[in-house]
Formats: C-alpha cells, structure tokens, sequence
C-alpha cells in the first residue's frame, strides 16, 4: 500500500481537442507547487492526477495543502493505492481508514470502475466491502444519505485507489491558460481579491504598484509584497513592479483641478500600467475596482479612466460584488488582516475633499494639458524596481 494524493480536474475534462494542453499546465503548476518537496511524480490519467512520493520523508500534510491551492483542481484526496485485487482493496481499505472508522458510527461504500477491466462491477465492490468492513467494525451500521464517513474505492489505470472525504480544490482553470494580464495593486482589500479572482482563470499576473516616497513608506511596500506572497501560492511565482509616482502626483496637485486629482491619478496609472504590460507581453489590464464603492468607481469616472487606455481590454473582476462578498475571498484566502494594516498607499496620498463622482472627458482631457505627460510617464518607467514573488516557500 502507497499513500498517494489523487485530483480531480473539474471543468478541465470539458475543454474538447484542447483539453490535454490544460492538464499539461496543471500538471506543470502542481510540480512548480511542489517543486521543493523532495522527489515527487505527478501523472495525468483519466481525467485525473496522481501525486505520487518518491522519498521517505515527503511531508503529506503540507504537499496536500499545496494541491489545494492550485487552479485548476476542483477536488483532491490522500489515497492509499494498492493492486488492483479485491481482497488488497479489502485489506487496504480497513487499514488505510481503520481510524476514522473505529470512530464512525455509520458508514457507505462508493465505488467507481474506470477500468472496465476489473471483473467485479462498481454495485459488487460496494456489496461486498461493505460486508467485510461491517464483519471488521461490527460497531458500524450502513448510512447510504447521511453517513459519518464515506469509503470510496476507484479502480483506475493504475491501481485501485481507497480514500475518504475529498476536499474541496481552488477551482478554476490553471494558471497559464488564460493568457496575461497586468494588475494594478494598492495595499487594500480589493486588489489582491481581483488577483487571486483572475488568476483562477488561467491568468498569470504582472502585478504593478505605485509608490509614492516620502508620502508612503517602505512598510507599505512590504505589506504589499506580502499580499502578493499570499496570492502566489495560489498562482504561482510572478515579478512585481514598483513604480514611483511621487513626481507625478505632485504635478497633479500643483496644475490641476483639486477635483479631478483622484480621476487624472487614475488615468496615469493606467497609462502607465499599459505601457508596462505592453513592455512585459500582457495582454489586459487587471483592476480591483467595484461599481460605486468609492468615488473615482463610479459608471462616469471609470470611462474616463478606460478611455487612457488604448491598445488592451481592462477587466474588473469585482464589479458586480460589493464590500461583503470581496472581504469573505480575502479571509478565504488570507489576505484580509494584511490589508487591513494601517500603512498608506499612494491612493489616499492628496485625496480631495470634494472628488468629483461624474467627470466629464472632455473637462479631465483638458486639464491634463496642463501636465507634461509624456516626460512624466517616461521618467517613471525609468525608476521602475522589480521584486521577485513566490519563487521560494
């Protein structure tokens, strides 16, 4: 008997003639998940992965967190895997789950016969290790709707399987799949939600964060850097750029409407992320922004800051959630009480008192004029710093 961790892909097995392209990245993202693990196989079969140990000391608990927050896997189980024989299953099965069963009081056998080659069909499997496990446990009663634990046995390509419960996966598509795309990043709730939401379609990510040195600190660069830590374990390593944006927000306040500050910020930012991802080879840009949470997300300002951007498509995976819905992903996926630290980022820097909520184009293109944009965006791309996330654990 071998204890393994077996996958199942979800909405992966209705990807049609593309289908083995998919489960090639998944593959590949679980191996980079675990790449420092020690000696590990990761086989694909039957709509299915198998991570297989190769060494003594490979640590089950921690592999199999890591599965779990891979894209791409809707659900993942510890299994032991013995011969496809019916008395090693037997066998297996009351040693392998002996313990949750001594604990149980009710218990149901699930079977599934993927090799059609196996002489007893899925009914007899569940039959007749149900009486062998009653005849081992006699404490236990059957339990078909409600039961405390639930064996399941599937024989497949390579063996027959016996696991438990199977947990819940990160879901999605993997990471790589989807193209690339650029994210803006603040230190707040919303962004590092709206990375981990796009990622979990298959998008790898080239997170952009403005600095605004002296009015932000390096502390809120390093909670940033953490936020993306946490969204790394999910999407795997990506390379964040810093951009310094004191120059430019300081233009801004100097030439400006104190009304439009918030808009023609946004509108730099984007120009500037565009020009970045155009540098970088993404193909969108990547937004944190929910329909009227703030002033500058309102119908009316997020046009005017789509139109700064010319050449790609900005998603907003947020949109339609409100504050509720995106604090649940961030404790989901442990980014909540980082974000919530009281360091500024460059979004709060110079906020007017009054923001206009329903700018017009045509008065935001003219104000700008005042700006020389162009050197101003230059000089930023200049100063970029890159820091390396998620590539060591």
């Amino acid at each position: 008997m071998k204890e393994i961790i077996l996958v199942k892909m979800g909405e992966l097995t209705l990807k049609g003639l593309n289908k083995h392209n998919f489960e090639n990245a998944l593959v590949r993202n679980v191996r980079l998940a675990l790449a420092d693990m020690g000696d590990v196989k990761v086989q694909n079969a039957q709509s299915a992965l198998y991570v297989v140990p190769e060494c003594e000391d490979f640590d089950m608990d921690e592999a199999a967190k890591r599965v779990g927050q891979v894209f791409g896997i809707v659900q993942y189980s510890r299994a032991a895997r013995v011969e496809k024989d019916f008395s090693a299953i037997c066998e297996a099965a009351a040693e392998y789950l002996g313990e949750e069963l001594d604990a149980a009081n009710t218990f149901k056998v699930n079977a599934k016969r993927a090799d059609k080659s196996f002489p007893m069909a899925s009914p007899a499997i569940c039959a007749e290790l149900g009486a062998y496990l009653l005849d081992k446990f006699p404490h236990l009663t059957v339990d078909v709707h409600e039961p405390d634990v639930t064996v399941t046995v599937e024989v497949r390509d390579f063996g027959a399987y016996i696991h438990g419960r199977q947990l819940h996966g990160a879901g999605g598509i993997p990471v790589g799949t989807g193209g690339k795309a650029a994210i803006l990043i603040s230190g707040g709730i919303d962004s590092p939600v709206a990375a981990w939401t796009i990622a979990k379609r298959g998008v790898e990510l080239t997170p952009i964060h403005f600095a605004s040195p002296p009015y932000t600190s390096e502390r809120a660069e390093m909670k940033v850097i953490t936020l993306l830590e946490k969204v790394a374990l999910y999407s795997g390593p990506m390379t964040l750029r810093i951009v310094p944006f004191t120059e430019i927000q300081e233009a801004i306040v100097e030439k400006c409407p104190e009304d439009l500050f918030t808009i023609i910020m946004r509108r730099f930012m984007m120009k500037l992320a565009e020009r970045i991802a155009i540098l970088t080879k993404n193909q969108a840009l990547v937004t944190g922004e929910s329909l009227g949470q703030v002033a500058s997300q309102t119908i009316q300002a997020i046009g005017c800051t789509d139109e700064a951007v010319k050449t790609m498509p900005v998603f907003r995976p947020l949109i339609g959630m409100d504050k509720e819905e995106i604090i649940r992903i961030a404790r989901r996926i442990d980014t909540f009480e980082t974000s919530i630290q009281p360091y500024e980022d460059c979004c709060t820097v110079f906020t007017p008192k009054h923001p206009r909520t329903r700018p017009v184009l045509d008065k935001v293109i003219e104000a700008e004029k005042a700006l020389d944009t162009e050197a101003l965006i230059q000089r930023a791309i200049e100063g970029i710093r890159r820091v390396k996330i998620g590539v060591e654990r």
